[in-house]
């Protein structure tokens, strides 16, 4: 038998055939290159004490599942704790049902000066367009969703940027997806803070309260991350009709909130439709109801590479509430009619403060499903 020499061409047609025959779509890592051909901005030796805690804070904030789970796994080396360890899980998975039902939210937690330093890193705030009298239940529903939904938590999970006091008697609950009250230490803190699960039973637990609650609903979820490039608003919210169907059932007040920068705050690897990224994205949402999207921001001690967020100003506009007339059963000309007004007014949110807080942005706002 003998053995025969691929040229340089026969392994350049091998490689382009298998490539064909996958339908693979090569999509280069442009901003992870764009940072990497560029120089790295080291943070300088002296700068502020209050951004170094501001960037600190972010820094915890955005490993605290990681650093829960490592806590629990440490405690699970010492055979002494085991009997404790087994009872908090048995209690946190099958006994405590805290999150299907308005959660246990610890005033103190949310005025923590943590949480002030975590919002004026970016800095984070909300303009309030009207008041909101604490008489009726409410649905907050929060666009863009962003890579994380930054600018969400700090104002509805904390107090840092003075939710309560610009609309007193009511009583705010971001709500986040079900899997995240299973790690262990992370569903605490999350409690705390007042978060809840977005589940349809918990959403129905908190507004059948009446008066005084509020929801809020990051209504393009794990699609809409996706889409979260900066200086663009493409939002997934055509076919999304449940949270309005909910807010009927309960009379609750729909409150279309859009917030100016929220993806601005990360860099996403291209993901257009039809490449292979957005395949795979796609597909693993598909299977574990979330996904996760390739970005970068800054480092801890640089300013161009790494996992945590830039800081870049995040300002949520609050718009006016949709009243929307109880009714058990809506039809769905009913669900569409609400579902025209709110996106009325979010588009009325977009065209009069874009010029005002965004100013960079390369597109309009975009109702893309």
């Amino acid at each position: 038998m003998s053995l025969r020499r691929l040229s340089n061409a026969s392994r350049t047609l091998s490689a382009t055939s298998l490539k064909e025959r996958l339908k693979l779509t090569a999509t280069p890592l442009v901003p992870v290159a764009n940072a990497l051909q560029a120089n790295i901005n080291f943070v300088p030796a002296r700068i502020p004490r209050k951004r170094r805690l501001q960037m600190l804070v972010v820094a915890v904030w955005s490993v605290v599942i990681l650093l829960g789970v490592s806590v629990f796994l440490f405690l699970c080396s010492y055979p002494p704790l085991w009997p404790f360890l087994c009872i908090y899980q048995i209690w946190a998975l099958w006994i405590d049902k805290s999150p299907e039902h308005g959660g246990r939210t610890s005033d103190w937690f949310r005025r923590l000066k943590f949480w002030t330093y975590f919002a004026d890193y970016y800095p984070a705030s909300f303009l309030k367009e009207t008041d909101l009298p604490p008489d009726r239940p409410y649905l907050f529903g929060y666009h863009p969703h962003g890579i994380i939904g930054m600018g969400a938590i700090a104002t509805f999970a904390t107090e840092a940027t003075g939710f309560s006091a610009a609309f007193p008697g009511i009583r705010p609950h971001l709500l986040t997806l079900s899997s995240n009250f299973k790690m262990p230490f992370y569903r605490d803190v999350i409690l705390a803070m007042g978060i809840c699960s977005v589940s349809k039973t918990s959403c129905s637990n908190i507004l059948k309260r009446g008066a005084g609650e509020a929801i809020t609903i990051v209504v393009g979820g794990a699609a809409e991350s996706l889409s979260a490039h900066p200086g663009t608003a493409d939002l997934t919210l055509r076919r999304r009709l449940g949270f309005i169907k909910m807010a009927i059932r309960h009379g609750a007040d729909l409150v279309p909130v859009f917030s100016f920068g929220e993806n601005d705050i990360y860099e996403q690897m291209p993901n257009e439709p039809g490449t292979t990224v957005h395949m795979l994205q796609n597909k693993f949402k598909n299977v574990f109801g979330f996904t996760l999207p390739l970005f970068h921001g800054r480092g801890l001690l640089n300013y161009n590479l790494g996992l945590m967020p830039y800081r870049r100003q995040i300002v949520a506009v609050i718009g006016h509430p949709i009243h929307v007339t109880q009714t058990e059963n809506p039809s769905v000309e009913e669900v569409r009619a609400v579902q025209k007004q709110y996106i009325e007014e979010l588009e009325r949110i977009w065209h009069t403060y874009k010029d005002v807080f965004a100013k960079t942005r390369t597109r309009e706002l975009s109702i893309i499903d």
